[in-house]
């Protein structure tokens, strides 16, 4: 992949089905194996397997009141996030960043992107999201911008697509929601 356009603007677009590979690629190296290892939001050393898949995005941009948002600088797409409508609320989540500009506030203004497009797009004015409850930096960042927790949790399914528990400890997902203004 080609170097991100340094001081170029951010833009954002709907994904098309044509891109899913390149997309499952993208969210799978910001989570997973080595190259995660290179960002912050690494599950490396929680987690084996992959992410996603091409089939799970092309799914998830052919549903109705679902899209991925892609995130650019320069020509360079550098980031997603997957926006879900459910009810009065639109579910986030996939928000990556490739693993080698993370912490430069490009995920703060992709989050923010998406938090808009699902107002703009669906009205809604609650944006939830789940996180592994062991990472507890992560659930911080996502404190920090506005989410909190809502005392809800769900099991982690560990499968094919999702990948697999490195660990003995029991992983679950915290689910956090944002009130937007």
């Amino acid at each position: 992949m080609p170097s991100a356009g340094g001081d170029a603007p951010l833009s954002y677009r709907k994904a098309t089905r044509q891109e899913a590979e390149f997309i499952a690629a993208l969210v799978n190296s910001g989570y997973r194996g080595e190259a995660s290892k290179l960002g912050w939001t690494t599950e490396a050393d929680l987690l084996d397997g992959t992410r996603t898949n091409r089939a799970d995005i092309e799914n998830m941009i052919g549903q109705p009141d679902s899209m991925v948002l892609l995130c650019s600088q320069g020509e360079d797409v550098i980031g997603t996030a997957h926006l879900e409508r459910q009810g009065d609320a639109c579910q986030l989540g996939m928000l990556v960043v490739r693993p080698g500009l993370q912490g430069g506030g490009i995920g703060r203004q992709l989050m923010q992107a998406a938090e808009q497009m699902a107002r703009s797009t669906w009205g809604v004015r609650r944006i939830t999201m789940t996180v592994i409850s062991i990472r507890h930096e992560l659930i911080a960042y996502y404190e920090r911008r506005g989410y909190r927790r809502t005392g809800l949790t769900s099991p982690f399914v560990a499968d094919d697509t999702h990948g697999y528990p490195r660990r003995s400890q029991p992983i679950e997902f915290v689910l956090m929601e944002k009130y937007l203004p």
